[in-house]
């Protein structure tokens, strides 16, 4: 005697379900990728082989088109005027007298324009220092090839 199933099952598997995921979570990425701002301004900073782990409580920053950036602790980078930079930076500076600016300088502006912002500062006793990347020490030579270089032949 033979039984019989009353159920037929089926080896089929349904995708819909799945798809529908997926498509919620493609547009919830879409969606919030909207709200992230990009907020690295495009600095090339020249190199130097001394750096310093002080951390600038102000930044100061110029790009390549000689436009001017500031920002305070964790806040934003903010556009400013060559004109208002000076006010900006005391008033942040009365706020924390013990803390310095860092200059951020694009490699591609000219020197002057960076010595320019420099005496600014130095005009009206504000700590600035320019801040630079560090350098391959593939670039930097070491004391003794540099000693058998100047030595005598």
């Amino acid at each position: 005697m033979a039984l019989k199933r009353q159920h037929e099952i089926s080896a089929n598997f349904s995708m819909a379900s799945m798809t529908d995921v997926i498509f919620l979570l493609l547009v919830f990425f879409m969606v919030t990728s909207t709200f992230v701002f990009p907020t690295a301004l495009e600095v090339n900073l020249p190199q130097s082989s001394e750096q310093t782990a002080i951390k600038p409580g102000t930044r100061v920053y110029l790009d390549k088109e000689m436009q001017l950036f500031v920002s305070h602790d964790k806040e934003e980078p903010q556009a400013i005027h060559l004109d208002n930079l000076v006010t900006y930076l005391v008033t942040v500076q009365v706020q924390a007298p013990e803390s310095f600016i860092a200059l951020y300088a694009d490699e591609e502006v000219p020197y002057g324009k960076v010595v320019e912002i420099l005496n600014l500062a130095a005009q009206n006793n504000l700590k600035m220092v320019l801040a630079t990347k560090p350098a391959p020490t593939s670039a930097t030579p070491d004391a003794s090839q540099q000693l058998s270089s100047t030595q005598p032949q």
